[in-house]
């Protein structure tokens, strides 16, 4: 039953964009004939045209597979990590995209590598299977709205879901609009993002060793380890955020290299977003009894972001 489950949910995820997919393929094939208003539109208009595929595509048709199945909205975060590879290629391809080679290629070949980073993690944190969970955040919400739930879904995951990605990811569309020569600045932009995608790599594998550890300690009815304060944990609370947040902001850094000041605006929302999403996430560590205590101290000694050395108080409390 569970294998079955698995394949439904695998088949769904992968038949679900298909609708953009293949409309926009049917752009890029008829875009030429001049008498067709409707593919002409599709030719002035990329960004407008992006944000209505996703609308109809991710928000509407996502939204009632959630529902569908009893609202287990775990499509979207699924869909978080590959959508700006679509929308990638989408620039990329679309008839009125000019750019340097150069750039265009960096940022393809670092866009797919945080891609595939993140699905591994995606994949390695779910067991390897498809829908099984969903987001916390989303169960957390789904209890406080109740019965009303099913309808402020739409807004609360998905139409906000669109308005943060596709802000975040208009460095995509600058990089393939403007057509300027490689600069000193791309190849601080390309180590910013590749720091970004290293350091979230290694924060997160620290993170799944240490609950895989915790899990074996559990089936020998050992006590576990209650808080992870090791590696790159040691010098941040939330290392994994701030490597996310590294790509993201070197991402907008190819966007003003080409002269656009105002492309930060979506790496800043997004910051101030996740920002949020540490007070969430500290809430609900603090409120598990058995890692309280400890967490309290974690947080009294560590860094939330940017990596720093302990506190000189740490000391001190241990040897109380």
């Amino acid at each position: 039953m569970a294998t079955h489950s698995n394949f439904k949910n695998a088949l769904i995820a992968f038949l679900a964009p298909l609708p953009c997919i293949l409309f926009y393929l049917s752009f890029l094939h008829h875009y030429h004939n001049k008498n067709n208003s409707l593919w002409n539109w599709c030719n002035d208009h990329p960004i407008l045209l992006v944000n209505i595929l996703f609308f109809l595509n991710v928000n509407v048709l996502f939204w009632f597979i959630a529902l569908l199945q009893s609202s287990l909205h775990w499509m979207i975060g699924l869909y978080w990590m590959v959508i700006p590879v679509m929308q990638l290629h989408f620039y990329a391809n679309h008839p009125m995209a000019q750019y340097n080679q150069l750039r265009s290629w960096a940022v393809i070949i670092l866009t797919w590598i945080w891609s595939i980073r993140m699905i591994h993690n995606y994949f390695r944190r779910e067991n390897w299977q498809w829908g099984v969970k969903q987001d916390w955040r989303y169960i957390d919400m789904s209890q406080q709205y109740g019965k009303n739930w099913w309808c402020i879904s739409f807004f609360a995951i998905y139409l906000s879901q669109q308005v943060l990605q596709m802000g975040i990811c208009l460095p995509l569309y600058v990089v393939h609009s403007v057509d300027k020569p490689w600069s000193f600045l791309d190849f601080i932009a390309i180590f910013i993002c590749f720091s970004g995608v290293i350091i979230a790599f290694y924060a997160d594998t620290q993170l799944h060793n240490f609950f895989s550890r915790n899990q074996k300690l559990k089936q020998l009815d050992q006590p576990i380890v209650p808080i992870l304060e090791k590696g790159l944990w040691c010098y941040s609370r939330h290392p994994n955020y701030l490597g996310e947040q590294l790509w993201w902001w070197g991402l907008a850094l190819f966007a003003w290299c080409l002269g656009h000041n105002w492309i930060f605006i979506g790496a800043f929302i997004n910051s101030i977003c996740l920002g949020y999403v540490t007070v969430l996430v500290e809430k609900k560590m603090v409120r598990e009894k058995y890692r309280a205590d400890a967490y309290k101290l974690y947080q009294k000694n560590t860094s939330v972001w940017i990596p720093w050395f302990k506190s000189s108080s740490n000391g001190k409390d241990k040897k109380n």
